[in-house]
């Protein structure tokens, strides 16, 4: 049976323009309209009755009492639980559907990860407890460095960093500080063009210049260029293998052989590591530091500006200058912190610590809980079927998106399409907006840079088939109507919370207070 809306409207039919399906309430069916919480409340009201104090008697506050009114809205309990609870579900999150942004492996996280990570023991843990009192999380980090070690083929592991970001700071600073202990003054770092945004920021940062080295044809590094600019004031090559185009650089040994030979050093980012852990350990590429993102692939919580965790791996060229903290076994099974009191002359070119304290313990369980789940095996099989499942995005939809260098053979982990064949009038934030009236979070959208108007979908290997299939069916639908220059494309979303936003006004003039509307 067709069934049409007051305004004529079919579903399964593109929107009408201009339609915003409005309600007395404002809600959408069970999309809830959600006010501010200043707008439910009040200040003048509490949720609960209070009695008033004497207006004789002493205040129990004293100088804490306050002077003005705090401007916070009363409401009682069950406004408040329904405004959160309404709230959450606005948020899209892995546990509702894929989550298809390329770059970052928005991966399921087990549910006995967390549930370890709750151990008392682990979630209680103080980093200022004596360290005989903390063996066993001290067992964690060191044997969760033990798997990245192997897993990497690297010489150790610095376990302090607490990000990405961070991570790849620890590693540079090896690199200058080897450098600087061997008396050379070299200040370039080469960047090239399919790398991470991060990692020319993180080289300007630590006080390197940073140079940027193209991409050939098929988007990986053109290695005549690199080795053409290689020379004594060339401190090393930060590079991202897989890069972010979703390609593996097959030149990466030749690479590393060129910069080691020309006195530099390479750096590896390490954030797309889950397409290649049990298959490729980058220290056989000739890696001298690497970080890697728990969160990526090792299943620890993503985003929200932390809690994140970046361990660098390093060789044995760059091993001497690692950060301290570093956990240290003993003969007797007895597991020590190595600080700077008490490293003595065990460590003495280490550049220094990267934080107060050793690390994100609660990232150090989920990730060791997500290893010894898997095993060795169980790791290599989650690189394939990333893999697996980023070619399976790639060959469904390359017949209607323009996949730029899917002739240049597989992908890895993500599959990258341009907007080359939509018509003029559509852009990537059009077919961005239309996914989320199809009920999935978009894909990353204009990036990398070296392809224009790039959309980058990294399914990851947790996806079902029928989970694929019915994003798939989505993408193919709306590509249609991309490439047919369908205008309604242009009013996407219209069954979101909220229509399109002016995203520059909200960048440039946000409003982060809320004000009482005047009257």
């Amino acid at each position: 049976m067709n069934v049409l809306n007051a305004s004529g409207w079919k579903p399964g039919t593109p929107v009408p323009a201009g339609d915003d399906f409005s309600t007395v309430s404002g809600n959408r069916g069970l999309m809830l309209e959600e006010p501010l919480i200043f707008e439910i409340g009040t200040t003048e009201t509490t949720g609960i009755d209070l009695p008033e104090p004497a207006a004789d008697g002493p205040s129990r506050l004293g100088k804490h009492a306050r002077t003005s009114a705090i401007g916070l809205p009363g409401l009682s309990e069950p406004e408040t639980v329904r405004h959160y609870t309404r709230l959450s579900r606005q948020n899209y999150a892995i546990d509702c559907g894929i989550f298809p942004l390329g770059s970052c492996t928005m991966k399921h996280n087990p549910r006995l990860n967390e549930k370890v990570a709750r151990m008392p023991g682990f979630a209680d843990v103080h980093p200022l407890q004596p360290v005989d009192t903390v063996q066993g999380a001290l067992g964690v980090i060191d044997e969760l460095a033990v798997w990245l070690i192997e897993l990497t083929g690297m010489h150790s592991v610095a376990m302090t960093p607490k990000a990405g970001a961070h991570g790849e700071l620890c590693g540079i600073l090896c690199i200058k500080a080897a450098l600087q202990a061997r008396g050379e003054d070299r200040r370039v770092i080469l960047v090239p063009e399919s790398a991470h945004g991060t990692n020319p920021a993180t080289a300007a940062f630590a006080g390197f210049t940073v140079e940027g080295i193209p991409a050939d044809a098929n988007g990986r590094v053109d290695l005549a260029a690199l080795t053409g600019r290689l020379g004594p004031d060339v401190a090393g090559v930060m590079i991202t293998n897989p890069n972010t185009c979703g390609l593996f650089e097959r030149d990466m040994k030749a690479i590393s052989d060129a910069v080691h030979a020309a006195g530099g050093y390479v750096y590896c980012d390490g954030a797309n590591f889950n397409a290649i852990v049990g298959r490729v350990r980058p220290g056989d590429l000739g890696i001298d530091a690497m970080h890697i993102n728990l969160h990526k692939t090792f299943s620890t919580p993503h985003g929200g500006g932390g809690p994140g965790s970046g361990p660098v791996v390093l060789s044995e060229a760059l091993s001497p200058y690692a950060p301290l903290p570093f956990t240290e076994r003993q003969a007797d099974g007895h597991i020590t912190l190595v600080e700077e009191e008490t490293a003595g002359d065990r460590h003495p070119q280490s550049f220094g610590r990267m934080s107060a304290f050793h690390g994100q313990m609660g990232m150090f369980t989920r990730a060791l809980a997500y290893i010894l789940s898997h095993g060795a095996d169980g790791l290599r099989q989650v690189a394939e079927d990333a893999v697996l499942n980023a070619n399976y995005m790639l060959r469904s939809l390359e017949d209607l998106l323009d996949a730029p260098f899917a002739a240049s053979g597989p992908c890895m982990h993500e599959a990258l399409f341009s907007d080359a064949r939509f018509a003029k009038s559509v852009s990537t934030l059009d077919v961005a907006k239309a996914l989320i009236d199809e009920g999935f979070h978009p894909m990353t959208m204009y990036f990398p840079l070296v392809v224009h108007g790039a959309m980058l979908v990294e399914p990851t290997e947790c996806e079902s088939k029928a989970s694929l299939d019915q994003f798939i069916a989505s993408m193919r639908a709306i590509a249609e109507r991309a490439n047919a220059g369908d205008e309604n494309l242009g009013a996407a979303p219209m069954l979101a919370p909220r229509r399109r936003v002016d995203e520059t006004a909200a960048a440039r003039k946000p409003r982060l207070v809320w004000r009482e509307p005047a009257a």
